[in-house]
């Protein structure tokens, strides 16, 4: 069975096509193929790297900031800070990637001759001002950087240097709010400058504006926005921060972010901002930019779906994890390590529970509406469990020591422990299941539920408690992020023999 929300083969593709907390997407093409990168956050490693051959389905393939020396995230600096919206392309015969720490080093130049790695130190670009920069080159090899605003400065992608004045271009509509994501293109006889607006909440849209040089001036697109769900009840929401591609055929598409709203009122989207897909079409030197839906017609070009679905269980096999693996703020590898263990992963503690920005913590972002996370555990050493997290003060856990598997839900300064058993003799298997709810009692029905408890030897579920899942969600607790579902030590050493991400289809 096809995992719900990816891309299937026949005439038909499903939206998102990366689904999960991956937004600000920004995609590039190098001959027959595609990469694809988006913002991380406070989450370490930094800036998942896709790849593609179609544009519709992607494996991750890296983070492009996977060393210390890449990615300086203080302990103290705050969940939604961090990596903030890169700008990733393919010029001259080698990858770029600029993006902004807003927690601390501001705007930073990377290179890679292999998008999956390794990427060059950061060079730091300390004349370049505002998040979310661009990059462009004009016919000489002039290198333009963009930032929100929309201001542009020339820059020397060699040294970093700024040269002349920063200067406006273009704000979008007329007091719009947070003009931002600019991207600056040559397409034909113009240079197209493409921005979102509106904030990224439900009033979130692309607009875009033309000039002769990339300098300008612009000229506005008379049908902007070309894209938002604004004021609609699509189950697309939030739609902006895009970027346009060529595909196989020639044709136009564009990435852009949005999320799936569940529940009743307000709708709460908890999976974080996510990737989709969109075609474009042309008219009279504009970009006009197709339905955008949860279900698509299939590209015309050949589609090339994996050979094989991703494995539901690691098994901690391998001296690296895998990629999709990510800690928070930073991963000592004193703290985390596969190889004390031959096939399980040990976790150190550090802080003593999720509500530590330090907390020793190694999850995966849901992807799913509906899934069942399941992992062995072994506390002889220590305590730790596993989480649903959002942020220091949303999240829910179950945590298991010699003593006693308990749970404890977090949401904003309310903490209390839901439930507890005492715990059996060895190693436990934590289970979580989140349902979505497809069915309303009234307007205040949730998104969905978490299911919290333990495996029987025998495989049946005890559940502990179920909570509802909107107190998980952006609308409650704020930021920019999605869930991240992992393992956790709050003390001494806990070993994990395996974890289970398995989509359900409710």
């Amino acid at each position: 069975m096809r995992p719900p929300n990816t891309p299937a083969t026949g005439n038909t593709i499903s939206n998102p096509v990366i689904p999960g907390f991956h937004p600000d997407p920004s995609v590039c093409r190098a001959g027959e193929d595609y990469y694809l990168a988006c913002s991380s956050f406070e989450y370490f490693p930094g800036v998942p790297i896709f790849h593609s051959r179609d544009l519709v389905h992607w494996t991750q393939i890296g983070n492009a900031l996977d060393r210390p020396g890449q990615l300086r995230l203080p302990l103290d600096s705050p969940s939604s800070g961090g990596i903030y919206a890169p700008t990733l392309r393919y010029h001259d015969g080698r990858f770029w990637l600029i993006v902004t720490n807003v927690s601390g080093d501001g705007n930073l130049l990377f290179t890679a001759t292999d998008p999956a790695g390794p990427w060059s130190d950061p060079l730091p670009l300390p004349g370049v001002h505002g998040i979310d920069p661009d990059l462009a080159w004009d016919d000489d090899g002039t290198c333009w950087c963009t930032t929100a605003g929309v201001g542009q400065v020339r820059i020397d992608p060699g040294t970093g240097e700024t040269i002349g004045p920063r200067r406006r271009l273009w704000s979008g509509a007329p007091g719009a709010k947070a003009p931002e994501a600019p991207h600056l293109y040559r397409i034909g006889d113009y240079w197209y400058l493409l921005i979102a607006e509106g904030g990224t909440e439900r009033c979130h849209g692309v607009s875009i504006a033309r000039g002769r040089t990339p300098t300008g001036p612009f000229e506005p697109c008379p049908a902007n926005p070309i894209l938002s769900h604004r004021g609609t009840d699509h189950p697309i929401q939030n739609t902006g921060h895009a970027d346009l591609v060529q595909a196989p055929d020639g044709s136009w598409w564009m990435v852009l972010l949005g999320v799936r709203p569940g529940g009743g009122t307000p709708g709460w989207h908890v999976l974080g901002r996510e990737t989709f897909l969109v075609p474009v079409d042309w008219a009279d030197g504009w970009p006009v930019v197709g339905e955008l839906s949860p279900v698509l017609p299939a590209p015309s070009w050949p589609l090339r779906p994996p050979t094989a679905e991703p494995d539901v269980r690691d098994d901690f096999d391998t001296s690296e994890l895998a990629p999709h693996w990510i800690s928070l703020r930073h991963r000592p590898p004193e703290a985390c390590t596969t190889t004390e263990r031959s096939g399980q992963l040990t976790l150190r503690a550090s802080g003593a529970s999720l509500d530590e920005p330090d907390v020793t913590f190694v999850g995966r972002r849901q992807q799913h509406p509906s899934c069942r996370v399941r992992a062995l555990i072994d506390v002889a050493e220590g305590r730790g469990g596993l989480a649903v997290r959002l942020d220091e003060q949303h999240h829910y856990d179950i945590e298991a020591s010699s003593q006693e598997v308990r749970v404890r839900a977090r949401i904003g300064p309310l903490d209390t422990v839901v439930a507890s058993r005492p715990a059996g003799t060895g190693p436990v298997v934590l289970r979580i299941e989140v349902a979505e709810v497809r069915t309303l009692n009234d307007a205040r029905t949730g998104p969905d539920t978490l299911s919290i408890g333990i495996e029987e030897p025998d495989g049946t579920f005890a559940e502990l408690t179920s909570l509802d899942g909107r107190y998980l969600s952006t609308e409650v607790a704020g930021g920019f992020t999605g869930r991240v579902i992992g393992m956790f030590a709050a003390a001494g050493s806990v070993h994990f023999d395996w974890f289970d991400y398995e989509p359900l289809e409710h």
